[in-house]
């Protein structure tokens, strides 16, 4: 018995250890870059264009990254969802939807860069697009859309087989429990499929590099909704150099005098970002859920 308790206590202080070293490193990187872009920080630099004799701002590139999560996830959370809803209720257990399952977690593993070269060979050379946010968003969609579909089928295989059957037996159809039942009980691991996937697509650069652009982007007219000219920032087919992309570029040329200043703030920009999308998302879910279910 005494030795049973000692192994528990260990194991959870092993976990809180763990637990602590996670937050400290989180908590770490954000202060890091939260002090080291102190006075750079503005509504002139968050709206502003790049400059090459000033700090400038990062406007374009902001509007690039939230343009190409928002492409990228409209392309892939529909698709994701569906395809983790067949995989759960429909696929069963048997080689062909084991193949599936391998083939999702082979492509998830592929090194990001890979990804990107092939995007270009396909989106940019094939196509003749040149570098597009579509391009970009297509790439991502190929490596982030077996997550969102292993995730969603997760989210799904956890709701109670009970309520399913209870379902069933009040006479209602599959699809029907499928849709009234079982997506409404998994709605919360479906969200945190969605932040998985979005931390990934905003964050993303290897992949962007060969397929979206490098080049700093011009002034933007906002104003310009033509979706078809690719000088419209509202266009899937304007070359669209994200903040990540931004970043990289600046510290491996490493021209300017602003190039620390300007990269630590972008750097902090984006961390503070994907901490407040994966907040907001969580915060998201949880209404969601309340809603659907009618749980107070």
């Amino acid at each position: 018995m005494k030795r049973t308790l000692y192994a528990d206590t260990i194991a959870t202080g092993a976990l809180w250890a763990i637990a602590i070293l996670v937050v400290t490193i989180l908590g770490a990187i954000i202060l890091h870059f939260l002090f080291a872009s102190v006075g750079t920080i503005s509504l002139g630099f968050l709206f502003g264009d790049p400059s090459d004799t000033s700090v400038g701002g990062i406007g374009p590139l902001l509007w690039n990254s939230i343009y190409i999560l928002v492409l990228t996830l409209l392309l892939t959370v529909p698709l994701g969802i569906l395809g983790g809803i067949y995989m759960a209720e429909y696929a069963g257990q048997g080689p062909i939807p084991n193949m599936i399952r391998l083939s999702q977690e082979l492509i998830s593993s592929v090194p990001s860069i890979v990804v990107g070269l092939f995007g270009l060979a396909l989106f940019v050379n094939a196509t003749h697009w040149s570098f597009t946010a579509l391009g970009g968003a297509l790439a991502l969609s190929i490596f982030n859309l077996p997550l969102m579909t292993r995730l969603t089928e997760q989210a799904l295989r956890a709701v109670p087989r009970d309520e399913r059957d209870g379902s069933l037996a009040l006479g209602t159809t599959k699809w029907q429990t499928i849709r009234h039942v079982v997506l409404p009980l998994a709605v919360p691991g479906i969200v945190t499929g969605v932040i998985l996937t979005a931390g990934r697509i905003f964050g993303e650069a290897a992949a962007l590099l060969f397929t979206s652009g490098v080049a700093t982007p011009p002034h933007y007219d906002y104003l310009d909704f033509s979706l078809g000219d690719p000088r419209s920032p509202w266009s899937p087919f304007h070359a669209a150099t994200t903040l990540s992309v931004y970043i990289w570029k600046l510290n491996s040329e490493g021209l300017g005098t602003f190039v620390r200043q300007i990269s630590d703030a972008a750097a902090a920009v984006l961390v503070i970002m994907v901490l407040l999308f994966n907040l907001g998302a969580r915060w998201l879910g949880r209404v969601l859920q309340r809603r659907v279910t009618g749980a107070r």
